[in-house]
């Protein structure tokens, strides 16, 4: 026996098992491998479209979070220039109020001096005038011979009163 011929008997019954190994394989193995390997390929090309889907939608939901982010800046602006433009208006408003106050409460005090000095003015010219009704009944009521004495009874008269 010659290790590199090999015999004609030996290659018959392998021959023989390999055609019937694969005729087996053939038969029962090769259509569930090749049918478990289109089921792979088929999960597969499904999972890559979902991927491919969820990347579009993820894609889709950025661009409107953006969008919503960029309209929520815009609208915070406004309010922010609106609240500045109401601050300022409630400051213009009260500073407004409080010169009109200012002004009024200075005018009544005016007013109230005005009147006040008016009142002291009158007093005193009634009491001015009461005194000198007094002095000159008292004047007249008593001749004076000179000026020194009429001096004197004026001063007499008023230090009474």
């Amino acid at each position: 026996m010659n290790l590199l011929t090999p015999d004609p008997g030996l290659l018959f019954w392998m021959v023989l098992s390999f055609g019937v190994v694969f005729f087996l394989l053939a038969k029962f193995g090769f259509p569930v491998i090749v049918k478990a390997i289109n089921e792979r390929k088929e999960f597969i090309e499904m999972s890559l479209l979902s991927a491919k889907q969820a990347n579009e939608r993820l894609a889709a939901i950025q661009q409107e979070g953006e969008q919503l982010l960029a309209q929520a800046k815009a609208q915070q602006k406004e309010i922010i220039a609106g609240a500045m433009q109401e601050k300022q208006r409630i400051v213009q408003a009260a500073q407004d109020e409080a010169q009109t106050s200012a002004s009024q409460m200075i005018e009544d005090a005016k007013q109230s001096i005005q009147a006040e000095k008016e009142r002291a003015l009158r007093d005193v010219r009634e009491e001015v005038a009461s005194l000198a009704l007094d002095i000159a009944e008292k004047v007249i009521g008593e001749r004076m011979k000179d000026a020194d004495e009429q001096k004197k009874v004026i001063e007499r008269l008023i230090d009474r009163l």
